[in-house]
């Protein structure tokens, strides 16, 4: 069973966000001198900034709009539970500032080239680490939105994972799988799956694992699988066996499991900043920095024991008005 049309169209738009958002940074890419690549590309890093936290902010932006077409107004939420899309913009899923995350496919093209790596196919692994980071920072922006506006509704109780066209074998087993609304979502590094808010009179009906791999074609099921599995499933296999649905999965981080923060917006002129507070100088800042870190939405789903502390987590951080 497919998810709703909203639900598709939403994780649609915010598909063609990220793909934007990559295409314009692989532009700026191929432009790098390789005579002096980290200095060229430190020099066309500003627009290619602007051009993902932009994408991101619009995946954020879209989330109010789609839950009040989806859902209508939840007469028991605050008015002043109201998402802040600016907080997710300018970080990656796990709360660095794009302007260091996105210096990492240079530094590792020029590892590769001191490794004695040609300059062309070193660069062409930067180009291929670029899109990754690219299109997760969207994805992760747009899924921390959805769940952040999610939570901040009474009326929404849990929410499904909806699995897109080409995803993983690793998440096509988690298709339709219902969590609580304050639980973390798991997911890779390019990842595209979304989520469908559940609630008393919405409750639409799961994707099954099993019907998603049979509607694949052969050789789709082949480059997800690969050929044995797809054999295997095939001749009856169960799923669950065939895919190790949790390997190289987490719930909060891309790397490692430890709590993630971000910088952004800790400021006294930041809302999480005047939260948070703790203020104290920071050499090279221009502003008082709160010493508080400023945990990321999936890390707060992840340590919320339950919806009430969820919310109490979102507003200290600067996630809910």
């Amino acid at each position: 069973m497919s998810p709703s049309p909203m639900a598709v169209a939403h994780a649609l738009a915010r598909l063609r966000l990220a793909a934007a958002a990559a295409r314009a940074a692989r532009g700026a890419w191929r432009r790098i001198d390789r005579d002096a690549p980290g200095l060229s590309w430190a020099a066309a890093l500003g627009p290619v900034i602007a051009a993902v936290a932009g994408a991101q902010l619009a995946a954020a932006r879209g989330t109010e709009p789609w839950l009040l077409a989806l859902l209508g107004e939840d007469p028991d939420r605050p008015e002043s539970d109201r998402l802040v899309p600016e907080s997710l913009a300018g970080v990656t899923g796990d709360g660095v500032p794009l302007a260091q995350a996105l210096q990492i496919p240079v530094f590792t093209a020029l590892s590769l080239v001191t490794k004695g790596l040609p300059i062309v196919q070193a660069l062409a692994r930067g180009q291929l680490l670029l899109d990754l980071m690219v299109r997760t920072a969207v994805a992760d922006a747009g899924r921390a939105a959805d769940q952040v506006g999610m939570t901040s509704r009474p009326g929404v109780t849990s929410y499904i994972r909806v699995v897109e066209s080409g995803a993983c074998s690793r998440c096509i087993v988690l298709a339709g799988r219902e969590y609580g609304v304050s639980s973390g979502f798991l997911r890779h590094p390019r990842c595209h799956c979304g989520m469908e808010p559940v609630t008393r009179t919405h409750h639409p009906k799961a994707q099954d694992p099993r019907k998603v791999v049979e509607a694949m074609s052969a050789k789709e099921k082949q480059r997800v699988f690969g050929q044995a599995g797809a054999r295997a499933l095939d001749e009856g296999a169960d799923l669950g066996q065939v895919v190790n649905a949790r390997r190289g999965m987490a719930t909060a981080t891309v790397f490692g499991r430890t709590v993630h923060v971000t910088s952004e917006g800790v400021t006294r002129r930041g809302l999480a900043g005047n939260r948070l507070q703790n203020f104290a100088k920071v050499k090279g800042q221009r502003y008082r920095v709160s010493q508080t870190p400023r945990l990321m939405p999936e890390e707060i789903f992840r340590l919320a024991d339950d919806r009430a502390h969820a919310m109490r987590l979102l507003r200290l951080h600067g996630y809910l008005y």
